[in-house]
């Protein structure tokens, strides 16, 4: 991984800890804008760190379900957030 991934990993990593752990889904933007501000490059990585992640964790929330035996239709299954009961 270079050190433009690991950074840009490590930023997202925190921010979706600081979401979960505050619910302000702005922070997201303010670190975008604070990073792209110094560095356009390591802005666009933290962009693409931050989609990897969501997607992991829309994947693990899936397969959460299925492991708990939930019927999940195949419509359920889309490119669209599956709807967690607001968590």
């Amino acid at each position: 991984m270079s050190m433009l991934e690991e950074v840009a990993n490590g930023l997202a990593k925190r921010t979706l800890e600081q979401i979960e752990r505050t619910g302000d889904e702005t922070i997201e933007k303010r670190i975008s804008d604070e990073v792209g501000a110094s560095s356009p490059t390591l802005q666009e990585a933290f962009a693409t760190a931050m989609r990897i992640r969501k997607a992991e964790i829309r994947g693990h929330k899936l397969l959460d379900k299925y492991a708990a035996g939930a019927d999940i239709p195949v419509a359920a299954i889309s490119s669209q957030p599956q709807d967690d009961g607001g968590h």
